[in-house]
């Protein structure tokens, strides 16, 4: 490798892990020039425990969506500061991950190994990306929707651009129905999990960790209270309830009419063509980070 690329990749490594020139050369030649590679070199030798960029939290950033031919992908890129969200190639490296994403399914291992328009690979790019913009950044999540067979929706809250934003959703119904006559309804109820962040679709899909973890809070909550121990249980069960209801999609409040549920919702826009919510995927930017 030319010297002046070694040098390169070194600034850049140094720029990444704020780790010393000469850890740095060593840890370049050992890997034949990888940066990815260096970096986990450097790491597993104790160097970069306590890096510069690499030990910020990143929980500002953007959610893009790409479409084409009724598939779509959704991703979050993540960044320290709302200053560089809205930075020009920030935004333009987030449109470029998400094309890329659909085209490979959403695996993000793929999509990291993935050639850009500049004709280096994604890890390469983002590495270059951090040593210029000055802040970690990361690729923390992709998803997608690539069955054409069914009708698929996206949103996305608060755009600063073109399905660029802070929040997003992608929704795959599944019906015979034709894309116009469910239009609105798809925008509707891809608004409605905007909003309403739902955990799962139904009961049976909610993870039971999380059903049991909110049974023993509300139990606890009831008896700190001083309620009677003979009607604790029944009021945790009408608590509990009113979790599900509230964190599943098909049965929470439609937002448009709170009389209604989804189901109920769902129900009447189906008629004899049944409307199968098939998948759906909320991003908000930093949300758990």
């Amino acid at each position: 490798m030319p010297l002046d690329n070694i040098l390169e990749k070194v600034k850049q490594l140094r720029e990444v892990t704020g780790v010393g020139f000469k850890d740095c050369k060593n840890a370049i030649d050992e890997s034949n020039g990888d940066i990815e590679k260096s970096i986990e070199l450097l790491r597993k030798k104790g160097i970069a425990k306590a890096t510069k960029r690499m030990g910020r939290v990143a929980s500002e950033g953007l959610i893009s969506i790409y479409e084409k031919n009724n598939k779509f992908a959704i991703t979050e890129i993540n960044c320290e500061t709302d200053f560089v969200a809205k930075n020009e190639e920030f935004i333009k490296f987030s449109e470029e991950i998400s094309q890329i994403s659909l085209s490979k399914s959403g695996v993000i291992d793929d999509v990291l190994n993935s050639e850009m328009i500049n004709k280096k690979t994604v890890k390469n790019s983002l590495i270059d990306l951090i040593s210029k913009i000055g802040e970690k950044i990361s690729i923390r999540r992709i998803d997608s929707l690539t069955n054409d067979k069914y009708k698929n929706f996206s949103y996305v809250h608060s755009s600063i651009k073109k399905n660029v934003g802070k929040l997003g959703v992608i929704l795959s119904l599944e019906t015979e129905k034709k894309i116009t006559e469910i239009q609105e309804f798809g925008k509707q109820l891809s608004m409605q999990i905007a909003a309403t962040s739902p955990l799962a679709l139904d009961k049976n899909q909610l993870d039971k960790k999380i059903l049991e973890k909110e049974k023993e809070i509300i139990t606890e909550e009831l008896k700190s209270s001083g309620k009677d121990s003979k009607i604790i249980d029944k009021i945790a069960h009408g608590k509990l309830n009113k979790f599900i209801n509230d964190n599943t999609l098909l049965n929470q409040e439609w937002i448009i009419d709170p009389k209604k549920t989804v189901k109920d919702v769902l129900k009447e826009i189906s008629g004899s063509k049944e409307i199968i919510i098939k998948k759906f995927v909320r991003f908000k930017v930093g949300e758990g980070v």
